[in-house]
């Protein structure tokens, strides 16, 4: 049962290494949602990640001969660190074996605390299993990530902490998952301690693993993982874990990609510190949980879990924050090909703000222009602008939500392919979105896996110093062929793709 990690929790003997992190009032967000919202610091560990709370005490519950012939771990970086900077800490040798998506700051700083990195794989499941294969070739001892009771009883420190640091009432708590090691520390411990404080496990959307377990009553594996926040980009839950977390937690939040931009630049604005994905995600479960439910006067703490993240994905993660705050629209608006067109739309508008304009002469006929333009976070105001503008007799297209246009056609609008009458009838132009991990090298291998069979007719790709690549192809198919292009695509291997041929930013814009 979860209690039996009470005593576990308050044996654990990490402060000679780890820290007990600030529990920071935010000022600015609480102001803003008119609740006292809480920041727990654990990017302020030495390692800036909570993992070193599980991997520290870990080691401390080994024997001596265990810890003579070295320990061992699959991660794609947090738990790396912790476990590098307590193996240096005891003396010990450890081997690392991460990803070849892992960030390289990530990387450097195992490496630089003295434990040997294995890169294998694109994921955390095939490191993981390339750790077991060294773990009994050379007999060294296994440190889990996350599905072990050592390491769980190591992370849940942190809710002892909370506790301490904020004696008086907490109406709900926020908590990061991947693997669910933190969470289950934490949940275990609040629900035996304070049973009337609430707490919500946050995930991606696109690797909500404990809410698939949950609708299946066990650990499943996902198909697909999205790895932009790669500190909880895990596969499947773990069953220890998962164990905790049904009987504890009082429910699963999953933010997107724009959510959790916004909460990195949220936690910036009150700390001036940059979280990682991972590390801010709990942030965007919290808001979005203050606004659908509507709170208000409420005490709600969010875990900030790591703060490890390469300098180049900023770029990326600003870009889709006004976004992320609802406090941008995207759309594609057509206006007549006429002198002054353009001028009388800004006017229509009135005072609202335009952020971006992209328009490319075409030809006779209407232009198609891609806008964004400023919105209110508050209420439903981008679907009052839409409205406005069909009042005014603008045929708009909300394109806030396509992903497509977010990453690829906003960056690319203007020019369209020629066809004369006799081409048209033979040959098509679709469109397809890719992701695959991003490495050094990567770009090139797609190319040589796509060859010279299918003219390309379009292509846009952005490294945004990410774990994936993201491109964007138009291929010209003889009519007929699709089927087998279809089959082409589904064979090979890591690949995710999208037909995008009937989105409608490519339809008004680039088809």
């Amino acid at each position: 049962m979860p209690d039996s990690y009470i005593k576990r929790i308050l044996d654990a003997r990490i402060y000679d290494l780890a820290v007990e992190t600030p529990l920071d009032n935010t000022q600015l967000l609480s102001e803003r949602f008119s609740n006292s919202i809480y920041l727990k610091r654990e990017d302020l560990q030495p390692v800036f990640s909570f993992k070193i709370r599980g991997a520290y005490n870990k080691l401390l519950q080994l024997p001596k001969e265990a810890l003579e012939r070295g320990v061992i771990a699959a991660s794609a970086g947090n738990h790396a660190q912790g476990l590098a900077l307590s193996a240096k800490h005891l003396g010990i040798q450890a081997t690392i074996v991460m990803p070849q998506t892992t960030p390289a700051i990530k990387v450097d700083a195992v490496r630089a605390r003295g434990a040997n990195v294995v890169l294998v794989g694109d994921a955390f499941d095939e490191a993981a299993a390339h750790a077991k294969q060294l773990e009994k070739e050379h007999n060294l001892t296994f440190i889990h990530p996350y599905d072990d009771p050592d390491v769980i009883a190591g992370q849940g420190t942190v809710a002892m902490e909370i506790l301490r640091q904020h004696p008086q009432h907490i109406d709900a708590i926020f908590v990061p998952v991947g693997g669910g090691g933190l969470a289950a520390g934490v949940s275990a411990y609040i629900k035996y301690v304070r049973p009337d404080i609430k707490i919500f496990a946050v995930e991606p959307e696109d690797a909500a693993c404990l809410k698939y377990a949950l609708e299946h009553d066990c650990p499943k594996k996902l198909k697909e993982v999205g790895i932009f926040a790669d500190g909880v980009a895990v596969a499947q839950i773990g069953d220890e874990t998962f164990r905790v977390l049904r009987e504890t937690i009082d429910g699963v939040i999953t933010a997107n990609t724009d959510e959790i931009c916004a909460a990195i630049k949220d936690i910036f604005e009150d700390t001036r510190s940059i979280a990682e994905p991972a590390g801010a995600i709990a942030l965007a479960g919290l808001k979005k949980y203050v606004q659908e439910h509507k709170l208000k006067g409420q005490t709600l703490i969010a875990i900030d879990s790591g703060a490890n993240t390469n300098f180049d994905r900023l770029r990326y993660i600003s870009e889709r924050t006004e976004i992320g705050e609802k406090r941008e629209a995207i759309i594609a608006v057509t206006i007549p090909e006429e002198p002054g067109s353009y001028m009388r739309f800004c006017q229509d508008l009135g005072k609202r703000n335009i952020t971006e304009f992209n328009y490319r002469y075409a030809g006779e006929g209407p232009a198609h222009i891609f806008v964004g333009i400023q919105v209110s976070a508050h209420g439903n105001d981008r679907a009052q602008l839409m409205g406005e503008l069909k009042e005014k007799g603008y045929n708009a297209v909300d394109l806030t939500e396509n992903e497509m246009a977010k990453l690829h056609i906003r960056h690319m609008v203007g020019g369209r392919l020629p066809y004369t009458a006799e081409t048209a009838t033979t040959v098509k132009e679709h469109l397809f979105r890719f992701e695959f991990p991003e490495r050094p090298g990567a770009l090139i291998k797609f190319l040589n896996h796509m060859g010279n069979r299918w003219n390309i007719s379009m292509f846009h790709y952005r490294n945004h110093g990410s774990a994936q690549a993201r491109i964007l192809l138009g291929m010209q198919i003889p009519t007929g062929e699709i089927t087998e292009v279809i089959a082409f695509l589904e064979a090979l291997d890591s690949y995710r793709y999208w037909d995008e041929t009937n989105n409608p930013a490519y339809q008004l814009f680039l088809s």
